[in-house]
């Protein structure tokens, strides 16, 4: 189970974690993507040993090593004495760490360039400590002075405090230390101000100081007529404030590689309306148990001396063979359940691989598939939440293929995947001016055939996180 839910594009990292604990597993040298070598291997292979060198799993089950762990000499191995649990005090291990610079790190670079005392620099850096990840400093000013007095025994006053807030926002990235997101934004305008960027940022300014309960709620009529202004004028404004970032340390530092891309975990191709399903096995490579450790046992078998040492020797290496067998067993458990699970998504919305029509989706839950696929509900669940699939038309995590059933006129039932696509699409066609209220939405819907009712249709349009009519509203 935490096999299938790693991420294909950190499966790679577990399986090094794997060779790294485990000595007795290693990579295939000759992995192909094909199994035609092995096949032929098979075919002519002459060998006569009993030991076959293609690590396979099955070589070392038939090794008897019940002299090694016969305790005939009355003594107890070293190895019964040993807790796996916890690991040798010795076993220094050094963790690679990612190397940038992060939004805290900026800010007392810059704090280290301003000529304060140290009783302000020590302030200065208390409130860079404060602020959070995102630019804003949401601590209130006596709580940081309260953290001063009773952690650092500084007095301070909230005028001081204030002071220094002041200072800090003028600061790179614009906006940063913002209270709220209204002083963000006009931090922003006051640095463009400065540089002389024209008359529409300071009726910016007058706007998001005098109505910006108006603007977020885009009662743009009211704006107009308390600051005079004409539509082209209101317009450049909207351009003014709309290019503004609402989370100014929100593009500071590096992003997780991880989390910047999505790597696929299975490949969909229509060939000549034939669908072909392939699991990506580029983080997943050829395991087998390692051939020194198939000699070390062969070696062990025929000897014949069986002291204590040499019964430790068999256990340990016994022990890391059945533990490299396990993993191998349990990718290829991982395997084979991705699979399964992804050809039944497959063939069940079939027509939707075939044409990328969203409204072709079919009604589908997890039973369905547990059910075609023998699988626990849990276990498809797992699948569909934290694996994607790449086709044609785009990239996509399994869940979304799943979706409850809305009947329509003549009975029919219908994916409630489709019901929002008809959604999406009619609020994307509407006109901005006049957009369509969720009542008119309803109206729509039902006459194309769908029972659907006013707050179910407000529900979907919350779920596309499509705002409100009014909200959409455009000069």
């Amino acid at each position: 189970m935490k096999l299938l839910q790693v991420p294909t594009a950190n499966l790679e990292e577990r399986i090094k974690e794997e060779l790294e604990e485990n000595p007795a597993l290693e990579i295939g040298e000759d992995s192909h993507e094909d199994n035609y070598a092995d096949e032929l291997h098979d075919e002519f292979s002459n060998d006569s040993d009993d030991f076959e060198p293609d690590g396979s799993t099955e070589d070392y089950d038939n090794v008897d090593i019940s002299e090694y762990v016969a305790d005939d000499d009355g003594e107890i191995a070293e190895y019964k004495l040993k807790d796996d649990n916890y690991p040798d005090l010795e076993d220094q291990r050094t963790m690679p760490y990612k190397v940038e610079t992060s939004l805290h790190e900026m800010l007392l670079e810059q704090l280290g360039m301003m000529k304060l005392g140290e009783h302000q620099q020590k302030i200065a850096e208390q409130i860079v400590g404060s602020i959070d990840d995102d630019g804003y400093l949401r601590r209130e000013v006596s709580s940081i002075v309260d953290d001063l007095a009773f952690r650092q025994n500084i007095s301070t006053t909230e005028e001081e405090v204030e002071s220094l807030i002041k200072i800090i926002q003028q600061f790179d990235p614009p906006g940063i230390c913002a209270r709220d997101l209204r002083e963000c934004l006009l931090l922003q305008l006051e640095r463009k101000k400065a540089e002389g960027r024209g008359t529409a940022v300071d009726k910016a300014i007058a706007v998001l100081s005098n109505y910006f309960d108006e603007f977020t709620k885009k009662h743009y009529e009211k704006i107009q007529k308390g600051l005079g202004l004409s539509d082209g004028q209101l317009k450049d404004i909207i351009n003014q404030i709309i290019r503004l970032s609402p989370k100014p340390g929100g593009n500071v530092g590096e992003v997780n590689k991880a989390e910047s891309y999505v790597v696929p975990d299975f490949f969909i191709v229509n060939n000549n309306g034939k669908l072909e399903l392939t699991l990506n096995s580029r983080n997943a490579p050829d395991l087998r148990i390692s051939e020194g450790y198939r000699d070390m046992l062969r070696e062990y078998d025929r000897g014949s001396k069986k002291d204590k040492r040499q019964k430790e020797a068999v256990i340990f290496i016994k022990q890391k063979i059945d533990a490299a067998k396990w993993f191998i067993d349990a990718i290829k458990q991982r395997q084979h359940t991705l699979l399964s699970t992804m050809n039944t998504i497959m063939l069940y919305q079939e027509e939707f691989f075939l044409t990328g029509d969203e409204t072709t989706l079919k009604p589908m839950i997890l039973k369905d598939i547990a059910e075609r696929t023998g699988l626990d509900i849990s276990t498809v669940s797992r699948v569909a939440n934290s694996k994607f699939v790449q086709t044609e038309f785009g990239t996509y995590r399994l869940k979304f293929f799943f979706s409850e059933s809305l009947s329509t006129e003549s009975g029919e039932e219908v994916s409630t995947r489709e019901v929002k696509k008809i959604l999406s699409d009619l609020v994307e066609n509407e006109d901005k001016r006049k957009p369509l209220s969720d009542e008119k939405l309803t109206e729509l819907l039902q006459e194309k055939g769908y029972n659907i009712a006013r707050r179910t249709v407000a529900k979907y349009r919350e779920q596309l996180n499509i705002p409100v009519a009014r909200l959409r509203k455009e000069l």
